[in-house]
This record gives C-alpha cells, sequence and structure tokens, in this order.
C-alpha cells in the first residue's frame, strides 16, 4: 500500500485522511459504489453467532452475538450502515466496539456509529484508534454477554494491534486477527520486526488450541496460499485449500473462518521451523526465516 519508512513518520492524522482516501477510491474502482466483494455469512454454533460482514474492497467485520443475551460486539465497524443493518436485522443489542488497529480500513467508522449507538465502549491497544475509551493491553478480559473475551497483544503491523479470542461452552474457541494473521498469511511489518511477528504468531496465537477459529480482517486467502504454494510446491494441504478457496470465491462466498490446525499446515508464516520453508529462505533461522518471506511476499 504504502512504504513502510513512510508510515513510520506520518503524523496520525495524515496516515489517516490517506488511508482513507485510499480505501475509498480502491473500493469503487473494483465494485462501483456501495457494492461488496463476498456475500454475508453467518456462523452459527448453539450459544454464540458471529456474522460475517464485507465491507470496502476486502476487508472483513464481524457481529458477534451471544445467544443467551442477544447482546453483540462489533469488530472493525469501518463501514457503519452494514452494522446497523446488522444489528436491526438480528434483533440484538450492540453494546461494544473491538477494533484490532488504528489503520482507517479497521477504526474509520467508530465515531460515525457512535452517533446511532451512544457511550458504547470503544477498546483498543493504540490511543491512536478513532473514539477509543477502553485501552487494553496484553491478557485483559471483558465479557459480550456471557461469552468470555481475553484481549492478546500482537504488535507488528501496528505497534498496538490487538487480537480479540473468545471461549466458552458450547462453541469453539474463536480469535478475531485484524491484519495479524491471515488465513494463509500475515501483515505487513509497518511498525515492528520479524522477531515480533514471530512472537505474535508463533508463540501467542500458535499457542492457542488448533480447533481455534480464526476470523481475519481480508479476504486474501486465494493470493496468499498462492504464495504459499510458492514457497512449498510439494505441500498438498495448501493446494487442496487453494482448490478451495478458488471455489469460495468463484461463488462470491468468504474464505473465513480458518483455524489455527489449518494455518499451521498452510501458512508459511507459521511454518517457519519448518524444513522445506526455511530450504526456500535459505536461513538456518526461523526469524531469519520469517523476515526472508515478509521481503518475498511484499514483492509476490
Amino acid at each position: 500500500m504504502f512504504s513502510q519508512a513512510a508510515l513510520r513518520v506520518c503524523p496520525t492524522w495524515l496516515e489517516s485522511t490517506i488511508t482513507s482516501l485510499y480505501f475509498r477510491v480502491k473500493s469503487i474502482s473494483s465494485h462501483g459504489f456501495g457494492g461488496f466483494h463476498s456475500l454475508s455469512k453467518t456462523v452459527d454454533h448453539s450459544k454464540m453467532k458471529v456474522h460475517i460482514l464485507p465491507a470496502l474492497h476486502d476487508n472483513y467485520m464481524y457481529l458477534i452475538v451471544d445467544e443467551a443475551t442477544q447482546e453483540a460486539a462489533i469488530v472493525d465497524p469501518v463501514a457503519p450502515e452494514s452494522v446497523v443493518t446488522a444489528v436491526t436485522q438480528n434483533n440484538v443489542k450492540l453494546t461494544k466496539i473491538l477494533t484490532t488497529h488504528h489503520h482507517w480500513d479497521h477504526a474509520g467508522g467508530n465515531a460515525k456509529l457512535l452517533k446511532t449507538y451512544t457511550d458504547l465502549p470503544v477498546y483498543g491497544g493504540d490511543d491512536r484508534i478513532v473514539a477509543i475509551n477502553h485501552e487494553v493491553k496484553h491478557n485483559d478480559t471483558f465479557n459480550i454477554g456471557n461469552l468470555s473475551v481475553k484481549c492478546l497483544s500482537t504488535p507488528c503491523h501496528t505497534r498496538g494491534h490487538i487480537c480479540y479470542y473468545i471461549t466458552g461452552e458450547g462453541y469453539p474457541p474463536t480469535v478475531f486477527t485484524g491484519d495479524t494473521l491471515f488465513a494463509g498469511g500475515c501483515g505487513k511489518f509497518f511498525e515492528g520486526t520479524a522477531d515480533q511477528m514471530y512472537k505474535a504468531l508463533v508463540e501467542v496465537l500458535g499457542s492457542l488450541p488448533e480447533e481455534t477459529e480464526v476470523y481475519c480482517g481480508h479476504e486474501y486467502t486465494v493470493n496468499n496460499l498462492k504464495f504459499g504454494l510458492h514457497v512449498e510446491p510439494d505441500n498438498t494441504a495448501i493446494q487442496e485449500k487453494l482448490d478451495w478457496a478458488n471455489t469460495q470465491r468463484d461463488n462470491n462466498l468468504p474464505t473465513v473462518p480458518s483455524t489455527i490446525k489449518n494455518e499451521k499446515l498452510t501458512n508459511p508464516f507459521m511454518r517457519v521451523h519448518e524444513q522445506s520453508v526455511m530450504k526456500y529462505a535459505q536461513q538456518d533461522d526461523p526469524i531469519k526465516t520469517m523476515s526472508h518471506l515478509r521481503r518475498k511476499k511484499d514483492n509476490f
């Protein structure tokens, strides 16, 4: 999108203005006014629902609903009109905004949404987040109705990036990863290092139960898996998932959620300990392999 060096020194207000214009133009040029990149989808577990809401060119917002109380939270509501529609159609009570990081395409709708739902707590790990009023840190917890949420600090894409990990009975563990972990990939190292992304992916997210469902911030899966197959051409798990992802996209369907187990099989950035991945990078160290992969993916 923009050079990492430029973003590191760019004032927040200027960064927000530039990224706002970039994503608006990109969305309009790709889909026209009001278009969406995917159909909405609902993942329905017995005690929790996740409504997958497409936004902009390739973003996802997520409306998380506790079935027992009908309380809901929205993750990264960049398109507030779509959020209001989803809340109304599903007859739920919106009680929280969860922001993964401060970039406009994730936090840019916070203030406008608060005009409709006043006094909502806005959670996030970075004071640059628009309208934030509940700044959180690693391992902080709160509830959405009866759903238990833990905040996981994963700095690198931005220094204040937070993933939201939800656990309880009646549904699998679930994590909302923003731009840290994508299906088949990871976010650019705009404000961090390969060492930080290694800790975020391998030590923090990689330690979650393998059945954990992964809801990421963008529809990047096909391109990510093509890169993964470039890194590991003999990895049949990547080829099988790429075939499936292509079918999903041909039908305008999301490729989320993934799982931690599947990411460990198909995501080169979570496979930096594997000999096949280190061989591609011509490295014998996983962190150096992480750095090499990111440079290659940036130009893939």
